[in-house]
C-alpha cells in the first residue's frame, strides 16, 4: 500500500480530501506528476496527501493463490489540499485528470469520517478470493486424499476461498470441501 499513498511532511490545516476522477489505469503517474507540478510550482505545502484506495485479494488461477493489490475505486484518486484557484488549476491541467468530483459548480469536499472509513476498508485482514470457478461446473482435483479426482462445483465460498465439489466415491456420490487452490478446470 506504500506505493499507493503520497504524503508530504508539512500540516496545512485549510486541507481537506477531495476526489480526482482520472484516466483508469494512470493513477500512480497522476499522483507523480500532480506532486512535481506542485514542488515546481512553490505549491507543495498545499498539498498534505494523495491516496488510491486499494485492498489485497487473493486470485486463484490453475490452483495457484497469488495475492494482488486491487484498486477500490479504479479511476479514482483521494486528494488531501487547500483548494485555492492556484491549486484547483494545478490539479485540473494535470495531464490524465478529468476533474474533481463536485456537486453544483464547486468541488464538495470529502467528510474525514468517510476518508476514514474507506482506510479501514483497506486494511481488511482477511481478503476475499476471486475465482473463475461457477456452480455445476467440472473440475479435476490437483491435491489433497482425494488428488486426480473429477467432479462438480456445488458451493463456493469465497470468504473462506473453500469450494464444495460432488465426487464419485466408492459408488456413490459424495460432497468434498476443498480449498480453492486445491482444484482446477477440466
Amino acid at each position: 500500500m506504500a506505493k499507493e499513498k503520497t504524503t508530504t511532511n508539512k500540516e496545512n490545516k485549510n486541507a481537506k480530501w477531495y476526489v480526482l476522477n482520472i484516466r483508469t489505469g494512470y493513477e500512480a503517474s497522476v499522483q507523480k506528476e500532480i506532486k512535481q507540478r506542485a514542488e515546481a510550482t512553490g505549491l507543495e505545502d498545499k498539498f498534505v496527501e494523495m491516496l488510491v484506495p486499494v485492498q489485497k485479494k487473493i486470485f486463484v488461477k490453475k490452483g495457484k493463490q497469488n495475492v494482488k493489490e486491487e484498486k477500490i475505486f479504479p479511476g479514482y484518486i483521494l486528494i488531501k489540499m487547500e483548494l485555492t484557484t492556484e491549486t484547483a488549476d494545478l490539479v485540473q491541467n494535470t495531464e490524465g485528470v478529468k476533474g474533481f468530483v463536485k456537486t453544483d459548480r464547486y468541488p464538495k469536499p470529502l467528510p474525514e469520517s468517510e476518508v476514514q472509513a474507506i482506510a479501514k476498508f483497506m486494511k481488511v485482514e482477511q481478503p476475499s478470493f476471486q475465482t473463475s470457478f461457477s456452480v455445476g461446473e467440472a473440475i479435476k482435483i490437483t491435491e489433497g486424499a482425494f488428488q486426480d479426482f473429477i467432479g462438480s462445483v456445488q458451493e463456493i465460498d469465497t470468504t473462506k476461498g473453500k469450494i464444495k465439489v460432488l465426487i464419485s466415491f466408492l459408488g456413490r456420490e459424495a460432497p468434498v470441501e476443498l480449498e480453492l487452490s486445491q482444484v482446477t478446470k477440466l
